[in-house]
């Protein structure tokens, strides 16, 4: 476990830190080793992280099938944007550095987020280098953004009808204005160097309803970036991810083809 930051150092802060962004690193035997990694953010609606179910689960899955695992526990409310996605791009520079260390691919590290970590996932995916993300050290010359991304049951939109709105008041307050929701949704953030993306979700998820992956997945068509989406029966939210669950096979499957 790593924290990522220095405690006199944690950039965007508001008031006494809760806790240090904490960095957990599952490395696989060299003999399994795929040369992929994944950093991993948990969902919580920015207001908590749900780490063991869908961070070290998914970890240790990923792990079992040679591909290197970061679980992130990033800050959250009462910090608002940018505080988590700081938290995220310093962790994508830190899995990168990783995987130069251990003798991976550094252009084989991908990111994968579940509900408002897949938010999350996705501006890291969309959103350039904020200035405040840099503090001087040797990390700042590595590029923070993934070469793939993973978004499981995902907060897409900030402002569209079937948008999440616990996430939004957590990550900008309740007095957010509708153009900055707007700006941060991922519907609206698809750009032409956007990676790979592969969206899992149940049709039915009432906390993440499947609109905002088909409207995802659209415009990524739309920009000719290469995605894949899986939606499935059922209703219930935050399942996590493990052999059990219907994406998991299929998250392998498209891993294998982004080596």
């Amino acid at each position: 476990v790593q924290n990522i930051w220095p405690a006199d150092n944690l950039p965007g802060q508001i008031g006494a830190p809760d806790f240090l962004p904490r960095l957990t690193y599952y490395l696989p035997s060299p003999e399994y080793r795929t040369g992929q990694s994944v950093l991993i953010l948990p969902g919580g609606g920015y207001r908590n992280v749900s780490t063991a179910k869908e961070g070290h689960r998914p970890a240790q899955l990923l792990a079992s099938k040679g591909i290197a695992a970061a679980v992130l526990e990033y800050r959250h409310a009462p910090q608002r944007f940018p505080v988590p996605l700081l938290d995220a791009q310093r962790a994508l520079r830190i899995v990168r550095q990783y995987a130069i260390d251990h003798g991976l691919d550094p252009e084989a590290v991908g990111v994968m987020g579940f509900s408002a970590g897949g938010h999350l996932a996705g501006l890291l995916s969309h959103l350039p280098v904020q200035p405040e993300a840099s503090i001087g050290d040797a990390l700042d010359q590595i590029n923070p953004q993934p070469n793939f991304t993973a978004l499981i049951y995902p907060v897409v939109s900030l402002v569209a009808d079937y948008a999440h709105r616990g996430s939004r008041n957590n990550l900008l307050g309740p007095n957010s204005s509708e153009s900055t929701a707007a700006g941060l949704s991922l519907e609206n953030l698809v750009q032409l160097s956007t990676p790979p993306h592969f969206i899992a979700q149940l049709q039915d998820d009432s906390v993440t309803p499947s609109a905002g992956a088909l409207a995802l997945y659209a415009t990524l068509t739309k920009s000719n970036i290469p995605a894949s989406l899986h939606i499935y029966p059922g209703s219930q939210h935050g399942t996590g991810l493990g052999h059990n669950h219907p994406w998991g096979k299929a998250l392998l499957e498209w891993l294998a083809a982004m080596r």
